[in-house]
């Protein structure tokens, strides 16, 4: 066996000394591959015989050198061996170099990355659930007070996202929250990922976000802002509530000022002019139809800002002259002011129907239970089918009724400082709402008197008859001369709020005290504010056989009102009183051409909705 692996061995070496210099010749594989295949034939059967893979032929070991040749070779080795160790420890060390410099190149790469995705970083995205969790010593400013004497300073703001801009590599955002709204800005920066200036382009308008950054003062006022010499260079910025439905228009529509002057009075078909300008408007019915958006322009948050501060005045005024505030029911078992125009309904099988006003019991709380002075502020409804400009079905009704002495003047001269106080008050503590307003709906101030010019109605017909109009001195006055009218005492006079006394008696309600010196007249008076009638009022009959008088020449039926006639049988003082409607004091001290613009959510024949 042994000689037979020794010839094999023989014949591979043979083969592969013919492969070698085939090779060595260059020539092609075709003429020395059967060698090449016969060869491997071969090592296969070298393995087969000997168990081994063919190798080269160990060489026979040489005889042992004497111990002084040794020695020496020795002594080389272990130099070989050390310098062998020193060049692989420092090509370990050169790899290690290379694969440390590797990593961290791949560590800056994946930061960058995860910093451009905004991968861990907490100073934007959606904000958790308010639920009242949890309590923080966070402190939020009002934009309002975002004033250049803050600048430098970090600040935490909340408000509506108005409007957005990606400008490169930054995003410029206009914050609002109730008159008030403020630019930010942001841009891409070791802290600012390009992922939230991302996020911050992508948020819906009007979503609900906090936003913290330094405040700082621009080059240039900041035109589109009420804080137009502030700014915010943005660091963290927080979706709190996100738009999840379409707007119905964009807020920077329904905050564009008006295109010229709408009339109002006339009709209101709720159908809109087109924008001399050609710049979107929204109208009036689609804003009523999405109210509760239309409330967030800075127009509609100062009226009714400067509605709410009518009340506070109202009150104010009253109550410091000794008035004490009522609540009366506005469920009804007959007309409160006779007439068919009320809004009946089935009151557990009795007839009733919503007051038209709390005459009724605003006077038996006033001249029959002793409370002398006393005012309400509530709802009032009438069912009047007018689909006019300055009508509503149910509006709030501000009452006062007081006892007199002697004459009704009493009552006259407390309305005129009421309203003096009221406008006062208005100009004095609603500055930047009443701008608000007159930023987006022009207006002159209005002109008033102190005292409040007074004029009978017998001199009001006479001025018109005077400018060509015709008008008759026991004649109602109609909207269109009520209006005329304003204007000939705004020239006359130079003022646009007066009030006229002594109307016709068949024109007033049945329990108006008709006039000591002529019987056709009345002690009764309307308020107007440009022109348009805001406030009516007059002595009340406080003898019941005089009331049953009228309410019979007017049609009532006595058992409808018996409770009321009756509470006059036990001692009643001599009053009288008026009522205001609200929303139209706002809409004319503000100029405002819609009754509908100055109700929070308007009541008309067309609209119970929202």
């Amino acid at each position: 066996m042994a000689s037979e692996a020794q010839e094999i061995s023989n014949k591979i070496q043979e083969l592969g000394a013919i492969i070698s210099a085939a090779k060595a010749e260059k020539k092609p594989m075709e003429e020395w591959k059967a060698a090449l295949d016969e060869m491997l034939q071969l090592k296969a059967q070298y393995k087969e015989i000997t168990g081994d893979d063919y190798g080269p032929p160990t060489k026979d070991s040489k005889e042992k050198k004497t111990t002084s040749s040794v020695e020496p070779q020795q002594e080389c080795s272990e130099k070989n061996k050390a310098k062998n160790e020193a060049k692989a420890k420092a090509k370990a060390e050169k790899e290690a170099k290379k694969a440390r410099q590797r990593a961290e190149r791949e560590q800056r790469e994946r930061e960058k990355v995860e910093r451009l995705a905004g991968v861990g970083q907490d100073n934007f995205g959606d904000a958790p659930l308010v639920q009242s969790s949890t309590i923080t010593d966070k402190h939020w400013t009002n934009i309002g007070d975002l004033k250049p004497v803050l600048a430098g300073e970090e600040v935490r703001v909340r408000g509506y996202l108005q409007t957005t801009r990606l400008v490169g590599k930054g995003a410029f955002v206009l914050l609002r929250s109730g008159l008030f709204s403020v630019q930010g800005v942001c841009f891409e920066s070791k802290d600012i990922s390009n992922a939230m200036v991302k996020y911050i382009g992508g948020l819906p308008s009007e979503s609900v976000v906090d936003v913290v950054g330094t405040l700082t003062v621009p080059n240039q006022p900041i035109e589109s802002a009420t804080q137009k010499m502030v700014e915010i260079a943005i660091s963290q910025f927080h979706c709190v509530n996100k738009t999840s439905a379409p707007m119905p228009f964009l807020m920077e529509d329904a905050c564009r000022p008006d295109c010229g002057k709408e009339t109002d009075v006339g009709a209101y078909t709720g159908k809109e002019k087109e924008s001399e300008d050609g710049l979107v408007r929204v109208g009036q019915e689609v804003r009523l139809d999405n109210r509760w958006i239309d409330l967030r322009t800075p127009a509609n948050q100062a009226i009714f800002r400067i509605e709410s501060m009518v009340g506070h005045l109202f009150r104010e005024n009253l109550m410091n002259k000794g008035f004490v505030e009522i609540h009366t029911p506005k469920i009804i078992g007959g007309a409160s002011e006779g007439g068919s125009e009320v809004f009946t309904l089935d009151y557990f099988g009795q007839k009733a129907c919503l007051a038209m006003s709390p005459q009724l019991h605003k006077q038996m709380t006033a001249a029959c239970s002793g409370f002398e002075r006393v005012f309400e502020t509530g709802p009032v409804f009438r069912a009047e089918n007018s689909n006019t400009r300055r009508h509503l079905c149910e509006f709030t009704g501000f009452d006062m009724e007081m006892a007199i002495h002697e004459h009704y003047d009493e009552i006259l001269d407390v309305f005129s400082d009421l309203f003096i106080a009221i406008f006062d008050g208005l100009n004095e503590r609603c500055k930047t709402e009443i701008e608000r307003v007159r930023e987006q709906h022009p207006f002159e101030d209005l002109k008033y008197l102190k005292p409040t010019l007074k004029i009978t109605y017998a001199e009001g017909c006479k001025l018109l008859r005077d400018a060509g109009v015709d008008q008759d001195d026991y004649e109602d006055l109609s909207t269109e001369n009520e209006k005329k009218l304003g204007d000939i005492v705004k020239q006359k006079y130079g003022t646009d709020f007066f009030f006229m006394d002594k109307y016709p008696l068949s024109v007033r309600p049945f329990y108006t005290m008709p006039c000591p010196e002529n019987p056709k007249l009345s002690n009764s008076f309307d308020f107007f504010i440009r022109g348009q009638e805001i406030l009516s009022g007059a002595q009340r009959i406080h003898v019941p056989e005089l009331l049953e008088e009228r309410a019979n020449a007017w049609g009532i039926p006595l058992d409808d009102i018996k409770s009321y006639i009756d509470s006059f049988r036990y001692g009643a003082l001599p009053h009288g009183g008026g009522g205001i409607g609200l929303e139209r004091v706002v809409m004319l001290f503000l100029g405002l051409p819609n009754i509908r613009k100055s109700a929070w959510f308007p009541r008309d024949p067309k609209r119970i909705a929202p």
